[in-house]
């Protein structure tokens, strides 16, 4: 397991160097950061002595060079509109992207799961088919209409929720989380539910499938044959064997809303990595952009990797050693 680790993390490594390349060369070809740094007023000679002070007046090639260089000793540089170190600004924003994707998934996986099981048993059933129509709805809006949708209601005419913020936050040690307070779990409901509807329909569709394949089994009539209770087929038998594709799918979307929920925190003002990306971009901030993305590959090959451990976990045929083979 450990050469599989090892070889998972180097690969890592090509597949940061090659993205923040690629990262590095369109940040460069779109536009001048110097431009958005600069007053209107200013001179060339100020814009000139801007450029030499963010290194911009040297080669592109050096320039990625000093980057990756001080990369290595997990300096990113610093933003070129706060000036505060790029992986600071990142890491404050951190807790509450994952906050809110850890919720969504939360509520996704508690309502997905069990009604996608509900529709496996029971295709043929009125209810059944009301849950397919639903997860098809479900996945096939746009996120930024369902949040809409959803400020428009629950905000606007009913008053029940704070369209935008992240309200109060308790704390823990260091980090700073809305979870543990009233006010923080009304600004939170909104986009964790905006996220969660379209993670949940999915989630429903691939459980139903999954219970759809188990339930001919030889090992499923076997436990039917012995007279055991549905319950205990369901927890025992059912549940377990099918968890392999819930795990990787649940796996690949958390990675998902972290590294992309960009939409979803704009709409809602959620103060977290994806509305610092944008405004990144907007501003050529490059040393921020480039860092936010070297850590989210990072973080997906480790989710990854978790979600491959676990595979062992739950299926004992499954080896990493075969997989590393």
């Amino acid at each position: 397991m450990l050469a599989y680790i090892i070889r998972r993390l180097l690969q890592a490594l090509l597949v940061v160097f090659v993205m923040s390349g690629l990262v590095f060369v369109g940040l460069y070809v779109v536009g001048d950061p110097v431009e958005m740094m600069a007053s209107p007023e200013a001179s060339q000679v100020q814009r000139d002595e801007i450029r030499a002070n963010f290194g911009l007046d040297k080669p592109l090639v050096q320039q990625y060079a000093m980057f990756m260089g001080h990369a290595f000793t997990l300096d990113f540089g610093r933003s070129f509109l706060t000036g505060q170190p790029a992986m600071s600004l990142i890491l404050e924003r951190m807790p509450a992207t994952l906050e809110l994707a850890c919720v969504a998934m939360g509520l996704a996986i508690l309502v997905g799961v069990p009604l996608g099981m509900y529709a496996g048993l029971r295709p043929q059933a009125p209810v059944s088919r009301a849950i397919m129509t639903g997860s098809v709805l479900g996945f096939s809006l746009p996120n930024f209409w369902v949040a809409l949708m959803l400020i428009m209601v629950f905000a606007v005419q009913l008053g029940w929720l704070p369209a935008s913020g992240r309200g109060d936050t308790g704390h823990i040690g260091p980090l700073h989380l809305a979870v543990l307070s009233r006010d923080g779990w009304a600004h939170l409901l909104l986009p964790a539910l905006t996220i969660a509807l379209a993670k949940g329909a999915l989630l429903i569709r691939v459980t139903r499938a999954a219970m759809r394949e188990a339930l001919p089994q030889d090992y499923i009539k076997f436990a039917r044959a012995k007279g055991l209770a549905w319950g205990r087929i369901l927890r025992v038998h059912l549940l377990k064997n099918i968890l392999i594709p819930i795990v990787t799918i649940s796996g690949l979307e958390f990675g998902q809303v972290v590294a992309f929920a960009v939409v979803t925190e704009s709409i809602f003002a959620w103060p977290g990595m994806g509305k610092l990306l944008i405004d990144s971009i907007v501003t050529l901030d490059r040393p921020v952009v480039v860092a936010y993305l070297i850590l989210i590959v990072f973080f997906l090959v480790l989710l990854n990797l978790v979600v491959d451990i676990l595979y062992s976990v739950l299926d004992p045929r499954v080896r990493l050693t075969g997989a590393a083979a």
